[in-house]
């Protein structure tokens, strides 16, 4: 088993492009984090002209940048993604700003030192690639001649997850939804396996033996992952060169807040833009980084 092999089968799995184009129109916590991420980018791209998307997935960061001139590599191990992602592109005109590069994390040797001003990561993929995650985001850092801007799983957030399975119910914006049954059946006598909380919280890792003898039957499991915390993270950038590195939680406040309060707020545009607005000020302070919904937050310069 290894983690291009996991990781591989999932995210080339053929619902998966729809179900990731469709998680802004379907969960209130893709939307923060998302709109946290992209603001993050757009306050930081001051001589930012090539950049990197390692597991760009359908593209929604490549062609945010491509669409402000910046010449993206788009990189990603689900050949179906980047598909989805070049048909995107087609539709938003920045074809021509992007370069689409099926491959592994893991491996990144084809790219010189520096070779892009600005690296970038989001919504986990480095994750994906436990026992190698040190060295991939060493190798993000390498590439890199100005800047990096990662989002990577948060220990702290993601523990709570083997307390509340269905955790993702008060985020969901369409109470019709058809996951919501399912979010519901999962609580049904459900009780914390205490033994894999301890081990995630402990050592960063999520069920890395059911996971390879499930992939071992040749069925599709959700990737082993490994969770960081902000500590760990900002010690590894500085470790690999960067400086200046600034942590967020995208989700820290949404988590204190009611579902039925969220939806109202992603009910009105004007509301949600000022919600939006502040949960970025909120989720930015350092005592929110490793707090928010799901994912650890950094940026930081680098001098390759």
């Amino acid at each position: 088993m290894s983690s291009h092999d996991i990781s591989g089968r999932f995210w080339s799995l053929p619902q998966k492009p729809g179900e990731e184009t469709a998680r802004e129109r379907t969960f209130i916590d893709d939307i923060i984090s998302k709109a946290h991420i992209e603001r993050l980018l757009l306050d930081n791209l001051d001589g930012i002209r090539t950049a990197f998307d390692g597991g760009g997935g359908t593209g929604r960061f490549s062609l945010l940048l491509a669409a402000r001139g910046v010449r993206v590599t788009h990189f990603d191990i689900s050949q179906p993604m980047i598909d989805k992602a070049r048909q995107l592109a087609g539709q938003r005109g920045v074809s021509e700003n992007i370069t689409f590069v099926h491959g592994a994390l893991e491996d990144l040797s084809a790219f010189a030192d520096g070779q892009f001003d600005l690296a970038m990561s989001f919504d986990a993929p480095i994750c994906y690639t436990w026992p190698n995650h040190e060295r991939v985001l060493g190798e993000l850092a390498r590439i890199a001649a100005k800047r990096i801007c990662v989002s990577v799983y948060s220990r702290a957030a993601n523990t709570a997850y083997h307390f509340d399975p269905a955790q993702k119910e008060k985020y969901t914006l369409n109470l019709s939804h058809k996951e919501l049954r399912d979010f519901q059946k999962r609580r049904r006598g459900f009780h914390p396996d205490f033994k894999s909380a301890r081990e995630l919280l402990r050592n960063g890792l999520n069920n890395p033996a059911s996971t390879q003898a499930t992939f071992e039957r040749g069925e599709t499991p959700w990737p082993v992952s490994y969770a960081f915390t902000p500590a760990e993270l900002q010690g590894l950038l500085e470790r690999f060169g960067a400086r200046e590195v600034r942590l967020s939680g995208p989700g820290a406040l949404a988590r204190s807040i009611p579902g039925a309060l969220l939806r109202e707020y992603m009910g009105d545009e004007g509301r949600k833009r000022e919600f939006l607005d502040f949960c970025y000020e909120y989720d930015s302070q350092p005592w929110a980084a490793g707090m928010g919904k799901d994912n650890l937050v950094a940026i930081a310069e680098v001098c390759n």
